[in-house]
């Protein structure tokens, strides 16, 4: 098999990112070491960003709509923010379970023309001048797959980043925590309280009538060896050593351990290797940012290797997903242990969060600490030109509705199912700016709309990762876009 690019790891991460390759025309073979996907999935919620980056290629109502459920609530530390109407608008959540997000983008990398085999366990990387060499084992025994480049979207115990020798700095330490799905508890709920205990948290979920989930979070590390299966007495113990007391409940239907380090890898591409997602960046599944970070990350890679392995990358290209992402990935490092800061020892951070406590009923605090990591209020230095840049470069590119100068309605997401960039005329007149060169005709789609009062440009160029890489208000913003497409497309 002799394939451009292999991912290691079939999760929303290494799935997202094979489609983005293959809607680029790049042949992808995706491994995974399970033998079948898990029916149960801790993971629950889509955040907004992760809605809109799935709008811009045409697959979000595959995952949910208006009427999807939606989670208008979040904590910072325990310490719980109710949305308003404002805030709930543009930083909620689906509730989508994250097999099914996995599910439903594995169905998509297959219509594309993706190859995904499970049961396959990745024991040696060797690269080369030319490409890499995985060594799989799998069922059937032992062979190598050839590929131009290789991914590692395998999680935060990632054997491609161990294998290849990726380096990691540490932003908090490991700790312990279990979480098991059971039946109804047999008559003493009342002593079982969500919250924040001296020695870590404790979490009652009611997921639906009769099942539960019990969610428990340990300071202290007990180093148990990854891969070891949870137990029913191992549940119950994490919750006696926490509330002094445990559950009676029957045999868990689905058990699921974490307890990895808050830590950050040095640099996301080691030559023909790069990591995305948690093999990246791992943080607590409670601090809330890993759905977000891992597809933003598949997205901003997948167009940028496109273009490498197709031979028509300006230079630097690939470069930039380090330099873009890994500042996104410690902003999400650094999130998750402050939160672990303000929770433990719980004797000496009472005060602060008493204080915390009043900060975070204030609507800017809110949203600074919501949108700390969803990209909305970070923007990339996409500029590169002297003089004052419009606002909008660098940041993420709105979906409104407009109309072709026919009359025809349409919205602005819509020309980026492709994966293409985007070059949109504001003027409402096709000749109102220059050709844009041949040989980028299948990399860049050229849509001329009505001006929109919600973009305030004559022109704006976008990635196919959603960013605003160029936008001009008058005639001299000409020089700016072609400067634009020789940058981002060659």
């Amino acid at each position: 098999m002799n394939e451009p690019v292999v991912i290691v790891g079939a999760g929303p991460g290494g799935l997202m990112l094979a489609c983005e390759l293959a809607l680029a025309g790049v042949p992808v073979t995706v491994l995974d070491r399970r033998t079948e996907r898990s029916h149960e999935s801790g993971g629950a919620l889509l955040h907004a960003r992760c809605v809109e980056t799935l709008k811009q290629r045409g697959i979000a109502d595959r995952f949910g709509d208006a009427s999807t459920p939606r989670w208008n609530r979040t904590h910072f530390g325990l310490l719980y923010i109710e949305f308003d109407e404002e805030l709930g608008e543009t930083e909620f959540d689906w509730l989508v379970p994250q097999v099914r997000t996995e599910e439903i983008l594995e169905e998509r990398a297959l219509e594309l023309g993706v190859q995904v085999l499970h049961g396959q366990e990745v024991t040696g990387v060797e690269q080369d001048a030319g490409g890499v060499t995985v060594t799989v084992a799998a069922q059937d025994g032992e062979r190598t797959v050839r590929g131009a480049y290789l991914v590692g979207a395998d999680g935060v115990h990632s054997t491609v980043a161990r294998l290849c020798g990726f380096d990691y700095e540490e932003f908090a330490p490991a700790y312990y925590g279990v979480t098991a799905d059971v039946g109804d508890f047999a008559g003493n709920r009342d002593k079982f309280v969500n919250g924040l205990y001296p020695g870590g948290q404790l979490g009652i979920l009611p997921l639906q009538p009769g099942r539960i989930r019990i969610m428990t979070v340990e300071w202290e590390d007990r180093d148990v060896p990854p891969g070891t299966p949870v137990t029913r007495d191992e549940v119950l113990g994490s919750v006696r050593r926490l509330v002094g007391t445990a559950p009676d409940v029957e045999e868990p239907t689905w058990m699921e351990r974490n307890g990895h380090a808050t830590r950050l890898v040095r640099s996301y591409r080691d030559g023909r290797v790069l990591l995305v997602g948690d093999a990246a960046h791992s943080h607590p599944p409670s601090s809330g940012n890993g759905m977000v970070t891992t597809l933003h990350d598949a997205v901003n890679l997948g167009w940028k290797l496109a273009a490498e392995v197709l031979g028509r990358a300006p230079e630097g290209l690939l470069d930039s997903y380090d330099a873009e992402r890994r500042p996104v990935g410690r902003r999400a490092c650094v999130r998750a242990a402050a939160q672990i800061a303000i929770q433990h020892p719980l004797e000496k951070v009472g005060p602060l969060r008493e204080i915390l406590a009043g900060l975070v009923e204030m609507k800017a605090v809110q949203r600074y600490l919501v949108q700390y990591v969803t990209e909305v209020s970070y923007a990339f230095d996409l500029t590169g030109v002297p003089g004052e840049p419009h606002e909008l470069i660098g940041r993420r590119f709105p979906d409104v509705r407009t109309t072709r100068p026919d009359g025809t309605e349409l919205t602005t997401y819509e020309p980026l199912a492709g994966g293409r960039g985007l070059v949109l005329n504001l003027t409402g007149k096709p000749e109102a700016l220059p050709a844009v060169p041949e040989h980028l005709a299948d990399l860049v789609e050229v849509v001329t709309v009505e001006p929109v009062a919600d973009l305030d440009a004559r022109v704006v160029v976008v990635r196919p990762d959603g960013f605003i890489a160029w936008a001009d208000r008058g005639e001299d913003g000409d020089p700016g876009l072609a400067r634009t497409l020789r940058t981002w497309f060659g």
